[in-house]
């Protein structure tokens, strides 16, 4: 009887609660629409089940009956929340006004006057230049070198010179020292940079008793070494010539010779006092295998090599390999390399000297091909001379190219035979890496040489 009344009283409940939807329901429809009055039942339906759960009793200890009101739960709030939300419905009010509020009244906007235009110019379309014009250009500006600047150098190093050989003459009067020989790519017109190296003729030997050894012959069999042995010590024993004191086993060695001298230079000449005097800044170089002084002016940079020797037409630096052999000299090619160019040109007014100038410049200061500046350089004009007799001015870019190629060339089979002496390899003393950094810019270099013109 008691569970009747409470479902009875569940009716009434619920009948009075689903009048009063109805009437809501029914409003509804006149305010909202079809539409709204669907969403809105929709949405009291799923309502009006969540209350219908929360107050019906459960079975006790059933979980599926919990679980099943949990899902219930859970599609009815997804229910509430896929409700498309119904559009604002306009008021008559609202269809009334404008679309476009009128806009307000402003501050009147500043009125600028325009800047009188300038009267066009026509600009002359640019023009690609040249090979040959960048070479020109390239030379003109960054490598050519002031006369006065030339005379400048020329003038320190006689000074120089001249204080060197004084010095040698009071302290060695038994050693004949011979007259200066001033030579470098800048005096010579060669080398057009700022920094020269120049060489001095300082040693007198006598024929008689001093006779060379090719350097085929000496234990390093290379030919472009020699060494100077002393000759009829039967009949001229040692003590006969000046320069016996720096004999090794019957050879003059240039590897005592330079120790001797470098430390008379370093102790007993004050190179901070003639440089001053001079301007520039002296030192004698001492990690080196040559005999060196390098100067520094604000204008110039030199750096003076000696001694040397001139003896049967052959011009020879104390300048030893690295290694155990004291007494090999080194056989310089430059004085015969400067008389040729010079003597090609003169033939048939060439750009010899100009080419190499902006080659030298272009080695000199790149940091893959440095070693390439110099005599390497020259004997590759002078072997392209040879097959190639254009060398005038006009054909400067044309001859800058085939230089490059015939570098290449050299480079791939790893051997520059010099001018004068077919048996000698200028890149004897390269390494691999080193020729292959070298022949893979240059090969570049050829398709592209504007590529050496740019700033290192």
């Amino acid at each position: 009887m008691a569970e009747f009344g409470r479902q009875r009283g569940k009716r009434q409940e619920d009948g009075g609660l689903g009048s009063v939807l109805d009437l809501l329901l029914a409003n509804a429809r006149l305010v909202l629409g079809v539409t709204g009055a669907a969403v809105l039942a929709i949405a009291t339906l799923a309502v009006k089940r969540l209350i219908d759960r929360a107050t019906s009793p459960r079975d006790e200890g059933d979980p599926k009956a919990e679980q099943k009101t949990l899902e219930e739960s859970w599609q009815d709030l997804a229910l509430i929340k896929a409700t498309p939300k119904p559009p604002k419905k306009q008021r008559r009010e609202d269809l009334s006004e404008p679309l476009l509020s009128p806009a307000r009244p402003g501050p009147e906007p500043r009125v600028y006057s325009a800047p009188p235009e300038a009267p066009r110019v026509e600009s002359s379309p640019l023009r690609c230049l040249t090979l040959q014009e960048k070479l020109l250009s390239h030379y003109s500006s960054r490598l050519a070198v002031p006369e006065a600047q030339v005379s400048l150098a020329l003038q320190l190093a006689r000074r120089i010179c001249t204080q060197l050989q004084n010095f040698l003459r009071n302290k060695c009067s038994e050693l004949p020292f011979g007259s200066l020989f001033l030579s470098g790519p800048l005096l010579d017109g060669l080398e057009a940079l700022t920094a020269d190296h120049i060489h001095l003729m300082l040693l007198v030997l006598d024929a008689a008793l001093w006779s060379l050894i090719p350097g085929e012959d000496t234990v390093v069999r290379n030919p472009q070494y020699w060494m100077i042995k002393r000759t009829d010590l039967e009949y001229f024993p040692r003590g006969c010539s000046p320069w016996d004191r720096f004999i090794v086993g019957r050879y003059l060695s240039s590897n005592a010779l330079n120790e001797t001298l470098h430390k008379m230079l370093v102790a007993s000449i004050n190179w901070p006092a003639i440089g001053s005097l001079l301007g520039t800044v002296i030192h004698p170089v001492v990690a080196s295998q040559e005999l060196k002084l390098e100067v520094k002016h604000d204008q110039v940079e030199l750096s003076i090599t000696f001694p040397v020797v001139e003896m049967e037409d052959k011009v020879l630096l104390a300048a030893p390999p690295e290694g155990l052999v004291e007494n090999l000299w080194l056989e310089s090619f430059y004085r015969a390399e400067v008389s040729k160019v010079k003597e090609l040109d003169a033939g048939d007014s060439g750009a010899r000297q100009r080419c190499l100038c902006i080659l030298n410049g272009i080695c000199k200061s790149h940091p893959t091909l440095h070693k390439l500046s110099g005599s390497p350089l020259t004997h590759v004009v002078l072997h392209l001379s040879a097959t190639s007799s254009d060398w005038a001015e006009e054909s400067l870019a044309d001859r800058f190219q085939q230089v490059l190629e015939e570098l290449v060339g050299y480079l791939e089979k790893g051997v520059l035979p010099s001018y004068f002496n077919h048996k000698i390899n200028l890149f004897c003393e390269l390494l691999e890496d080193e020729i292959d950094e070298m022949g893979f810019m240059l090969y570049r270099a050829i398709s592209e040489p504007e590529l050496l013109l740019k700033e290192k």
